[in-house]
């Protein structure tokens, strides 16, 4: 919600009923540790139990999130439990507590107890330090090792062993992020566990037995995983580690900042560990009920975008020569602030937003809308996006979260079943993924994907695929919401205990939403948009969409605007429903809107980069921006502001949950409210967001809209265009990791990112008289692609290229969306 402090007023029409039944009660099981009468859930490990009553038992394999293995036998206690005759007998040696799961009668007794447990877990560690490396001081564990501090606790304190240790080349490059130094390794499994459980990508494998046992490493494939990071931080004893944070720093001499990730919609909660004004490293904290203790590679190491070169350190202003200079923050104020007033009395200025802002930003350009520029032209959607797209949005989204039973985490994992329609999880919402997989493993969850060809993510989730080419989604929804016998496996799942979960690559397909809306309805099943963006589901709750006032308040509803200009203090707001993006875009091209105010766009990710360019050329830009871009070269003023770390704020996740983060790094640079506040102060106005204080002050004054909320969108399906020889429809989505530029300035991560390729069918590729890895060249009359060509099974006479890859930049060098029709031929050079 944008209001932290206050749970969302307002219904969901698809999540009637998700919370009804309560779960069944636990069976309780009744034993002793250590002396201590306890109880515990039956079916639960000897270790959690004891941990229950504050008992810690040292461990190296066990983790709560991975199944249990009994690998490296450090969680040896004395058991005994009743015969058949009801007396107590002890087991004949120390049992593994991570492995054995408790009972009723059960007696077990510790190392704080039993000397044979203290001195089964002291020989242990013995055995486990006999290889391992005096290298502490050295090693990126050191000073937060488990190995560290149970050796000191549950260890000898003197060794028996005068031998050489072991040794082996180091260090051996599981992938370009992730590094394994071999003698260090205790064969807990950890690592290999969480890539065959976890991540689904089973690339690490322990290889021998004994002594000789190691890590190895399957040469078939690389360890090409987005999850690879978190081998690094489970692992216990630093065998594993990073390639970015190798010998950078101790742990003692960093400084923790709780954060949360602003890459994807997720919203990923992890602390920040900086050093001396420069982070360092990034690592998951626990949060059950958002991201457990994962993240994906792209959350954990995607931070050094925000100190590269081109940082803006001081505003611009450009002279009437057409020069961009540096200026002083109240000149460039003074003039922006001239310059928007101008293009008010000229037409009007619009306002896009970007889907990056934290919460407090984007309330902060909402309120500077219709506050100073009189304007509900305001759209955050810097992508391809539609009118019916908003109307879902307002009816369908805003103002839900998981305490008004809107679909969380924890629902998509206990689902009976789940339709995927537009979106990816592994490369859109990673954590959505593991989710997924783990419903799909312990809760046998059904996964469809309407899509062109079954993705890894989907076979991984042993997902089942309903083809379609891009466009025909709409169709194929009304085809499952009328029961059609060849989609029955689909429509027969979707009912009560079903999630409809949609991307939001849905909001170019004509009626696809409506679709979607009335499928939820006749089924019963309840509807997740998942956006790729992290700030785009908290500027809705802002309000920084055209048909919307901050809390889900309809600006065509006098009454909700009335409520809104109380609250702010102004006698009246706009009562027109503004422009879209695509229509403020055209409205500044053609001159009808005289001023773009902007904030962390890049003109490349909009539609029509041709009309984008046009519109920056002829009205009047204030950017406000982190970094140099393609928005900055035709902006009249330009603003800098602060990086992620360099701010507090708020996330909403694609669950509509708020996350907090605070600020890590303290420099000079203000965020977007403080600049805005500023910017509206010279224009006359008070905007009240001078602070992070102040303005979430003002955010919690609104609440949410309790009123009536709009209507369904109703749009119905286009028309397929014709093919002609040698064309075909174009589909596109992100990877992760692509050429995205908060992937900037590390060279270690891209090492894992996908290569970019060209999918089509085999009879697509017959036609075009292309082999599986020759050159492909997808071309339209703005410019071409070539990329290798990639066999793939999927709906004929269509091709798959990633949007913004290297040497696959669909928007800039197409001017392409998804839907749209491409020529194919055989290339020169991929």
């Amino acid at each position: 919600m944008t209001v932290p402090t206050s749970p969302a007023s307002g219904s969901n029409p698809t999540s009637e009923g998700g919370n009804a039944q309560l779960p069944p009660p636990v069976e309780m099981v009744e034993l002793t540790i250590d002396g201590i009468p306890t109880q515990a859930p039956k079916g639960s490990l000897v270790i959690r139990a004891a941990e229950q009553i504050g008992i810690e038992i040292p461990r190296f394999c066990d983790h709560p999130l991975l199944e249990p293995a009994g690998a490296c036998r450090q969680c040896l206690v004395e058991v005994a439990t009743p015969g058949r005759d009801g007396k107590i007998a002890k087991m004949p040696k120390p049992q593994a507590s991570c492995t054995m799961t408790v009972s009723p009668g059960m007696e077990v007794s510790t190392q704080l107890s039993s000397p044979v447990a203290d001195k089964a877990q002291q020989g242990v560690m013995e055995f486990l330090l006999i290889n391992h490396p005096l290298d502490c001081p050295v090693c990126d564990k050191g000073g937060e090792c488990p190995l560290q501090n149970q050796a000191l606790s549950h260890g000898r304190a003197t060794s028996r062993f005068n031998d050489v240790k072991r040794t082996y080349p180091k260090p051996v490059n599981v992938s370009t992020q992730v590094l394994l130094d071999r003698e260090r390794c205790v064969l807990c499994q950890r690592c290999t566990r969480f890539s065959d459980q976890i991540a689904g990508d089973p690339f690490i494998s322990l290889t021998e037995r004994g002594a000789n046992s190691q890590i190895g490493i399957y040469q078939e494939k690389p360890f090409a995983s987005y999850f690879s990071g978190n081998t690094v931080q489970i692992c216990p004893v630093g065998a594993l580690t990073s390639a970015t944070y190798r010998f950078r720093s101790r742990p003692f001499d960093l400084v923790s900042t709780p954060g949360v990730c602003e890459h994807c919609a997720s919203g990923c909660v992890q602390r920040t560990d900086h050093r001396r004004g420069t982070v360092l490293r990034r690592m998951v904290t626990n949060t059950p009920e958002v991201n457990e203790e994962w993240n994906c590679d792209k959350g954990r190491w995607a931070f050094p975008y925000q100190r590269q070169p081109d940082r803006l350190a001081a505003p611009k202003v450009r002279d009437s020569d057409g020069t961009l200079r540096v200026a002083s923050w109240p000149e460039a104020l003074t003039v922006a602030a001239q310059g928007l007033a101008s293009a008010q009395r000229r037409g009007g200025v619009g306002v896009l937003t970007g889907g990056r802002l934290s919460a407090e930003d984007a309330y902060a350009y909402s309120k500077f809308a219709r506050v100073v520029l009189g304007t509900n032209d305001i759209d955050f959607r810097a992508r391809p996006h539609s009118v019916e797209e908003q109307e879902f949005l307002a009816s369908h989204v805003v103002a839900t979260n998981p305490e008004d039973g809107a679909v969380s985490y924890d629902d998509l994992e206990q689902a009976g079943a789940v339709l995927l329609v537009g979106i990816e999880p592994e490369e859109e919402s990673p954590m959505m993924f593991l989710r997924l997989r783990k419903g799909v493993r312990k809760n046998k969850t059904a996964v469809f994907s309407i899509a062109p060809f079954a993705t890894n993510g989907l076979t991984k989730l042993t997902g089942s695929l309903v083809q379609a080419a891009p466009g025909t989604e709409s169709e194929l929804l009304h085809a499952i919401r009328e029961g059609r016998p060849e989609l029955e496996a689909v429509s027969a799942t979707l009912n009560s205990t079903a999630i409809i979960v949609v991307g939001e690559r849905m909001a170019t397909v004509p009626g696809a939403l409506s679709a979607i809306a009335a499928l939820a309805q006749k089924t019963g099943a309840r509807v997740a948009w998942v956006p790729r963006r992290a700030g785009e589901r908290a500027a809705l709750e802002a309000g920084a969409l055209p048909n919307l006032l901050p809390g889900g308040r309809p600006v065509a509803q006098e009454e909700a605007r009335a409520d809104l200009a109380a609250s702010w203090g102004v006698d009246s707001l706009p009562a027109t429903p503004g422009r879209d993006g695509n229509a403020i875009i055209a409205a500044a091209a053609t001159g009808e809107l005289g001023g773009l105010l902007i904030g962390g766009v890049e003109a490349a990710d909009l539609p029509e980069p041709g009309r984008v360019a046009l519109a920056l050329q002829r009205a009047f830009v204030v950017a406000l921006d982190l970094r140099a871009g393609d928005v900055m070269d035709h902006a009249d003023v330009v603003l800098p502001v602060s990086s992620h770390d360099e701010r507090a704020g708020s996330y909403v996740n694609w669950e509509g949950r708020l996350l907090q983060f605070a600020q890590a790094l303290e420099t000079t640079a203000m965020s977007d409210l403080r600049v805005l506040d500023l910017l509206a102060g010279e224009m006359g106005e008070f905007l009240s967001t001078s602070t992070l204080a102040a303005t979430r002050a003002d955010m919690q004054r609104l609440g949410s809209w309790s009123g009536p909320r709009t209507s369904p969108p109703a749009t119905s399906a286009e028309r397929l265009p014709t093919l002609g020889d040698h064309q075909a429809v174009l589909a596109t989505w992100h990877h992760l990791l692509d050429a995205g530029v908060m992937q900037d300035g590390e060279p270690f991560l891209a090492g894992t990112a996908p290569q970019p390729v060209a999918r089509l069918s085999a009879v697509t590729a017959a036609g075009v008289g292309v082999a599986d890895g020759q050159p492909l060249t997808v071309a339209t009359q703005r410019g071409a692609i070539t990329l290798p060509a990639q066999i793939t099974p999927m709906v004929d006479h269509v091709v798959w290229l990633p949007t913004n890859s290297p040497r696959s930049r669909v928007r800039t060098a197409l001017g392409a969306l998804a839907g749209d029709v491409v020529t194919l031929s055989k290339g020169g050079v991929a």
